[in-house]
């Protein structure tokens, strides 16, 4: 079994944060770049990716996307490195 599954962290135009979760990061963040991706960041790009975690399956990696989410700011902000 391989790691399919991300959940990945991004850095938007406005200074915000955004979690999602993708089987191809390369593909998510080119589309969120494209403003094809979340409706949440077509206005704030562009986007880098600072964070992604590789999960064996989908159900690991969504609850841990919750987990992320649910984090302050400043506790993602540890997360990706940005403090």
């Amino acid at each position: 079994m391989t790691d399919d599954h991300h959940v990945y962290v991004l850095s938007c135009a406005d200074g915000s944060l955004y979690t999602g979760y993708t089987t191809d990061v390369e593909r998510r963040v080119a589309e969120h770049d494209a403003g094809e991706g979340a409706k949440y960041t077509r206005g704030r790009t562009p986007v880098e990716l600072v964070h992604v975690e590789s999960f064996e399956s989908k159900s690991a990696a969504m609850s841990r996307e919750y987990e992320i989410k649910q984090l302050s700011r400043a506790r993602k902000e540890r997360l990706v490195g940005l403090e």
